[in-house]
């Protein structure tokens, strides 16, 4: 199938930060540092939960380092498949992209059921009482209206939206931070390792780690927009790094910020007053910023955590569109989901995406499951383990592909992406392992933040732990019997 207007993104859209925005947006920060940072200090290592940002962190920019010098070797808005494919073969890619699919339309879904909840709440307030599904579903269809306009008009939306939501969170933590707190800066307490890993994996340190993984979803996006970047060889490498680095300066700096408003010793006693025991844990960086900075700011981060969610909805609709586009461009899928609209935004992946989304919701509202502790509880959880999963075969392909092709050195094709093999396996393990506290499928009368609750999941949880893996399986079998598959699977679109 030769490149056609119908086929083919439109090129030479989006700069770096215009990558960028989409990709900070999909980690919604604000979001992340309110709902996970909270449960993550209570249920994990406390005071050291900044580090385990900063260790994750770390973590990803290692797998980055191959992620990167691949980027260089080939654009592709198939991304993680299309890495895959050119370095284990391409059965292996397309059994990479179901996974990646499973990821992407998952983390949209949690999003909706934590939008309908959050709207339904604010809207009640102004005597507006409508059911979680009518917010949701309102959103949907502006979400998908954007979505089929240019990436660029996607990317000024969010990148306003997140000016705002960085500017009030760092403005808290300064106030934080400046003001000392009741114990003052405690460095060792959240940034010693000896602090980050105790409890051990099994234990607190392996529960904040997991959560913090569980934050940095939408990182990997950057290659995804290669096509529609300027000069992505370039491009998409410096919004790889970029991204990884704003995301864990921002989540270890406002934790830190958290941690010294509180007290490093008094973090546990202090979560559970601001959170009411978890039942709200966007209290605790809330009330922080009520104590220390002022109403008008806590007013501004009610409003922003909604858009927020609105920049994730944004940032992973284009991104699931875009995978389902390459998928049918390279004939995994049938060739009509490679059409793109004449603003060049992938038309039949955006309303496969959507009609998705709406399904799941419809079925979920019917059902009477709850759009927070079932929704988005179960469809977050899933959407970590299959990233990393991806992640992993990535690392791999580099190291394939370039045992075979020239390009970068020893540590960029070698010793990086085997490193992270390592430390993404880790990951794995401690996401799997306590899938059951970030999912609630845990069978009953069992704690899951002890230490020996670890693996102990209910029928559900062991159908949603493994989904990515049956994915995984479901796509090597498709790729197996279709013969469909062209050149354009694996292609360079930069070359």
């Amino acid at each position: 199938m030769t490149d056609t207007p119908q086929s083919t993104l439109k090129s030479g859209r989006l700069g770096v930060f215009g990558i960028v925005f989409f990709v900070v947006a999909a980690s919604a920060p604000l979001i992340g540092i309110t709902g996970a940072v909270p449960v993550a200090m209570l249920l994990g290592n406390g005071a050291a939960v900044p580090g385990a940002y900063l260790a994750v962190g770390i973590t990803l920019l290692i797998f980055s380092v191959g992620y990167a010098t691949m980027s260089r070797s080939m654009t592709n808005s198939g991304a993680f498949f299309a890495y895959v494919g050119k370095g284990l073969g391409v059965n292996a890619g397309v059994a990479a992209a179901f996974a990646a699919l499973v990821a992407y339309v998952t983390i949209q879904l949690a999003i909706y059921g934590f939008f309908g909840v959050v709207m339904s709440g604010f809207a009640a307030g102004l005597g507006l009482e409508l059911p979680w599904y009518v917010w949701s579903l309102l959103v949907w269809v502006i979400i998908t209206g954007l979505s089929l306009l240019s990436v660029d008009v996607g990317a000024k939306v969010l990148g306003v939206m997140l000016v705002l939501e960085v500017l009030v969170l760092v403005i808290a933590a300064i106030a934080m931070l400046a003001n000392g707190g009741p114990e003052g800066w405690n460095l060792a307490a959240s940034f010693s390792p000896t602090e980050i890993f105790a409890g051990g994996f099994a234990g607190t340190a392996g529960i904040a780690l997991a959560f913090a993984f569980a934050s940095f979803i939408g990182f990997e996006a950057t290659a995804i927009y290669g096509e529609e970047a300027k000069d992505p060889k370039r491009t998409v490498p410096i919004a790889t790094y970029v991204s990884i680095g704003v995301i864990s300066v921002l989540f270890a700096l406002v934790s830190f910020a958290m941690v010294t408003g509180m007290g490093a010793s008094q973090v546990a006693d202090k979560v559970i007053e601001l959170s009411g025991g978890l039942a709200d844990p966007a209290g605790v960086l809330f009330g922080l910023t009520e104590q220390y900075v002022g109403s008008w700011l806590t007013f501004a981060m009610g409003i922003l955590v909604l858009t927020s969610l609105f920049a994730g909805l944004l940032a992973f609709q284009n991104a699931a569109s875009r995978y389902f586009f390459a998928l049918g461009r390279g004939g995994v899928l049938p060739a009509s989901v490679a059409k793109v609209n004449k603003a060049g935004a992938p038309q039949t992946g955006v309303i496969i995406t959507s009609a998705l989304a709406a399904l799941v919701m419809i079925i979920f509202a019917v059902a009477g499951l709850d759009p927070f502790a079932n929704l988005f509880s179960w469809m977050s959880a899933v959407t970590v383990i299959a990233i990393v999963l991806v992640e992993i075969l990535v690392s791999a392909a580099v190291i394939r592909y370039f045992m075979k092709n020239e390009g970068g050195n020893v540590w960029t094709t070698k010793i990086a992406p085997a490193l992270s093999i390592v430390l993404l396996g880790l990951g794995l393990y401690l996401l799997m392992s306590r899938f059951n506290l970030l999912a609630g499928t845990v069978p009953d009368g069992v704690d899951p933040s002890l230490p020996e609750s670890a693996w102990a999941l209910n029928g559900l949880g062991w159908f949603l732990v493994l989904l990515p893996f049956i994915a995984l399986v479901v796509g090597y079998v498709v790729a197996l019997i279709n013969k469909k598959e062209n050149e354009q699977l694996v292609k360079d679109f930069a070359s």
